[in-house]
């Protein structure tokens, strides 16, 4: 399983223990506030060609759930309705983020699980609270990744100055524009949500399938609500033990070995890309031409920052490696910039549904826990970082770095140790990046009775559903009737990999192959 899971089979779980909360005084409130009052949903279609059976509707929900005669807000969501006799109730789906976009996920799940399996659900979709469809819904401060921004490596005072100004104003901005807000957007918050969603479907128990944060937000709701789970499936799973600084720290390493496992890809592929046969000294080209673009950005778009952001979605997808290695191999062999900006059009460019989610991103994580307030210790460890990791290492402290400056006291993880559920099904990559795998391994301990499909020497973030026939298998007999795989040691069931995407014949074909890619990785998104 790797040297990252050795380490794990030590004391890992309980190394932030004195960081976690059973449950917060915040978890806790609805219980004491008496019934709920969330009214039926009223269903009307929205089909779209894709998802032509797509109903939509909108709950209203407690802005403070432990004021729930209080201010309301309004949660979007769209469903799928059953269609076989057999009905195995709702299943609550869910893309990750924190920010991510839910309603169109219930329509690709209907479409991608047998027909016979989602035939006795109605998939439930959902817009978490401040996103999407959701009102209010948050956008800080909108064209905020605009290019071309800051070099991301503070390598002089003045870059880590304007780099620090930028995500201060940030969170200045969303204070001005949503303080009164801000303390009720988080995870503990949103898991109640999804116990109104259930009170208002009608259900007794929920199925639930996360993918990325979804998978804590659904451990969170479990932890809660542990007598409404029927099925739990968690996804590329969050390690619920170092929400949320320790985790983008090991993040930066993942990426790291993610974006050289595309460098040696790179190299056996030398043939197409004519940049070497010799991994590391790809490594170098890459990072001189970061060093080039951060002089002169392509395009006048494309600088060093921008150039992170579009190869970013490699470290979560495979399939989009050829069409980066079609604009890295142009812009080096040919000076074409042309096809790097493209690619940084379809992998990196920022658009309002994306401000809006860092938004939720940023609210979320921010009050989920603990973020350092001394910069010294942000500088202190992330240099550090860099030293071994430098792909995405600044990158993403400068994408998490308003928590150093945000409005809001911060909330206390919650321990999802669980002993109440019915058997739960979880999914994860040796190589994810995203979330690496001892998070799965972790959750898998914390949850007991629970099983851990692996899939081994895979490193794409988001693995059911997108075409591996083993992981799909298990996903399918749990989802007909609650099987799970049981086994000895870490893993109760493995699965072989997908193989690795080939080069395109044309650059054209890269790029069309790629920016179509995996369904599901489009709707996951990056930073999920």
């Amino acid at each position: 399983m790797g040297t990252r899971a050795a380490v794990l089979c030590g004391a890992a779980a309980v190394a932030l223990a004195g960081s976690l909360t059973a449950v917060p005084a915040e978890a806790s409130a609805p219980h004491s506030a008496g019934i709920l009052h969330a009214a039926k949903p009223g269903w009307k279609k929205c089909g779209t060609t894709d998802h032509p059976t797509l109903q939509c509707a909108s709950l209203k929900v407690p802005l403070d759930h432990a004021n729930p005669d209080g201010r309301r807000i309004t949660l979007a969501l769209s469903r799928v309705p059953h269609t076989a006799e057999r009905f195995q109730g709702p299943l609550l789906v869910n893309p990750g983020g924190p920010g991510g976009d839910g309603l169109t996920l219930a329509g690709f799940v209907a479409g991608a699980l047998p027909k016979k399996v989602a035939a006795q659900y109605d998939i439930i979709g959902f817009d978490p609270r401040g996103v999407g469809g959701s009102r209010p819904a948050l956008d800080c401060e909108p064209g905020y990744f605009g290019p071309v921004r800051p070099d991301s490596v503070p390598s002089t005072p003045e870059t880590e100055r304007a780099n620090l100004a930028r995500v201060k104003n940030f969170a200045a901005a969303c204070t001005r524009k949503y303080g009164h807000l801000l303390p009720y957007i988080n995870t503990i918050s949103a898991a109640h949500d999804i116990e109104w969603i259930r009170q208002a479907l009608g259900a007794k128990k929920i199925n639930y399938f996360g993918y990325s944060y979804g998978t804590y937000l659904g451990a969170v709701y479990a932890k809660l609500y542990p007598q409404r789970i029927r099925r739990l499936v968690l996804d590329s799973v969050v390690d619920p033990t170092d929400v949320w600084y320790t985790a983008n720290l090991n993040q930066d390493h993942a990426f790291n070995d993610r974006h050289r496992a595309f460098m040696a890809w790179v190299a056996r592929h030398d043939a197409r890309y004519r940049l070497g046969t010799d991994p590391e000294r790809i490594e170098a080209t890459w990072y001189a031409m970061r060093a080039a673009l951060a002089k002169k950005p392509a395009g006048g778009r494309v600088g060093a920052a921008e150039l992170e952001d579009t190869f970013l979605p490699g470290t979560y997808y495979n399939g989009y490696w050829p069409a980066l290695a079609e604009a890295f191999a142009a812009y080096v062999n040919g000076k074409n910039t042309e096809p790097l900006v493209e690619a940084y059009k379809k992998f990196g460019a920022i658009d309002a549904a994306d401000d809006n989610s860092y938004s939720i991103y940023t609210a979320v994580q921010c009050r989920d826990a603990f973020w350092p307030r001394d910069w010294h210790q942000w500088r202190r460890d992330n240099w550090a970082a860099y030293e071994k990791a430098p792909f995405m290492t600044w990158n993403n402290a400068w994408y998490n770095a308003p928590c150093a400056f945000w409005p809001t006291d911060s909330l206390r993880p919650v321990d999802v140790a669980n002993g109440k559920l019915p058997p739960v099904l979880l999914f994860q990559a040796t190589g994810d990046a995203a979330t690496p795998y001892e998070g799965g391994v972790t959750m898998h301990r914390l949850l007991a009775g629970s099983s851990l499909v692996v899939e081994q020497g895979g490193g794409n973030h988001g693995v059911t559903l997108s075409g591996n026939a083993c992981l799909d298998k298990h996903l399918a007999a749990y989802l007909t009737d609650g099987t799970v795989p049981r086994g000895f040691g870490e893993a109760d069931a493995v699965c072989a990999a997908l193989p690795e995407p080939k080069p395109a014949a044309t650059a054209a074909k890269a790029a069309s192959a790629s920016a179509n890619g995996s369904a599901l990785h489009a709707l996951l998104g990056f930073r999920h």
